[in-house]
């Protein structure tokens, strides 16, 4: 992690390499959010800078001459902290740390290290550690201290190759104890919820800083932080809404996606995002304000793919129509996305129309009947009341009218058991 106090706050350099055909607007936004994520840190950003390039160098990422050039800067101005916007493979990072004898993190590196410092249940902070020490293994070299003292590691004089290999192996063995410790969690959040389905459960999913915790404190009153930083929210928050008499959603916030966002942080994260997987509804919300909404997306789109859950119904929701300079955004909106519903959680506006979806979702998915049975049949009304929620029942001599609410599947169980009188 990076090393910030009350003493000193760490001067970073920030770096990106532009490829052929890409555009400098696209690579200097990439910088841009870089930025964010370094200020979200702790760290200050002295420096961005932008090299053009046919191809990655495979020593120094950008080239010795540039890295020395780098170095200099790096010196002259007391600066702390190397950032790469792209990931570094292990030579890379050791070969430039080496030259510029200070600390480098890659693009990975500083997102792992934000996470660690926003884990506060037991849960994400298994999970951070695990994708840190992935993220560390390959990357063990005479640069490293030993594992017991390493702050972070970047820039530090390590003990040598046996210890390197004792590392490596101490490495090895936590990476499966928390493994283990994550099955054990899940399972017992899997326990927890298995239970009937009374309510519609929807999850918020959406590129980082658009709005997902200021729309979930909006429709629940959630009280969950909502400020203007990358991955502000970590663990999932659930709350219910009521949708109106009897119509009740639950709605789960998650992590913020991000561009490149590590492989190994999100295999960790899937125990977290399995709110995600299980939700019957996901509400994809987007920054319409943002230059390069349509990359977020993008982003949001392929990270669902990798949780298996693109294909459920979702419901694509655009924030910050009051931040727009271009009127005109709207219509591209409507006429590129199907049902799109725009809004501004942080004023408002638009959520009413938001309402009316979720009502329309609950509606097709939820079952309110009057069913009636013989009051003989009482196996019958405790099954009943398993597979719905009861809201009301009357007694009308030998037989039991019961108001109930369920979802389909378990509404055409109960029609089969009061039909199949022999069974139950």
């Amino acid at each position: 992690m990076l090393e910030v106090n009350d003493q000193k706050i760490e001067k970073a350099i920030l770096i990106a390499v532009r490829k052929k055909d890409e555009l400098k607007e696209k690579t200097e936004e990439y910088l841009e959010e870089l930025e964010r994520l370094t200020d979200t840190a702790g760290a200050e950003t002295v420096f961005k800078i932008v090299q053009d390039r046919d191809r990655i160098d495979s020593a120094y990422y950008i080239g010795r001459g540039k890295a020395e050039e780098i170095s200099q800067l790096v010196e002259l101005n007391d600066i702390d902290l190397i950032i790469f916007d792209d990931d570094l493979s292990p030579t890379q990072a050791r070969n430039l740390e080496k030259l510029m004898n200070k600390k480098v993190l890659d693009r990975s590196g500083l997102i792992l290290d934000i996470f660690a410092s926003h884990a506060k249940t037991n849960q994400a902070s298994t999970q951070v550690e695990l994708a840190q020490l992935q993220y560390l293994l390959p990357r063990l070299t005479r640069a490293w201290t030993h594992l017991s003292k390493q702050y972070g590691g970047i820039g530090t004089k390590g003990p040598g190759e046996t210890q390197i290999e004792t590392d490596r192996r101490m490495i090895r063995t936590r990476i499966s104890k928390l493994k283990e410790k994550l099955i054990k969690i899940e399972s017992q959040q899997i326990t927890k919820s298995v239970k009937r389905k009374e309510f519609l459960t929807a999850s918020l999913v959406g590129y980082t800083n658009a709005g997902k915790s200021t729309l979930l404190n909006l429709l629940t009153n959630a009280g969950v932080l909502a400020e203007d930083k990358l991955f502000a929210t970590l663990d999932s928050t659930t709350r219910s809404f009521e949708l109106g008499k009897n119509k009740k959603i639950i709605i789960s916030d998650t992590v913020g996606f991000i561009r490149k966002l590590p492989h190994n942080l999100i295999e960790s994260f899937k125990s977290t995002l399995n709110v995600v997987r299980d939700a019957d509804l996901i509400l994809h919300i987007i920054d319409i304000s943002h230059p390069y909404f349509e990359d977020h997306i993008k982003v949001v789109n392929e990270t669902l793919k990798e949780l298996k859950s693109n294909k459920k119904e979702i419901i694509t929701i655009f924030n910050k129509v009051d931040a727009l300079e271009n009127i005109e955004q709207i219509e591209y909106v409507k006429r590129h996305f199907p049902n799109p519903v725009l809004i501004s959680a942080f004023r408002g506006i638009g959520i009413n129309e938001l309402k009316e979806r979720l009502i329309s979702v609950y509606e097709e998915n939820f079952i309110e009947r009057e069913i009636t049975i013989d009051i003989s049949r009482s196996k019958l009304m405790s099954q009943i009341y398993k597979l719905s929620d009861v809201i009301n029942t009357k007694y009308d001599e030998d037989k039991i009218v019961i108001f109930i609410r369920t979802d389909k599947i378990n509404f055409n169980r109960i029609t089969g058991l009061i039909n199949s009188p022999g069974k139950i």
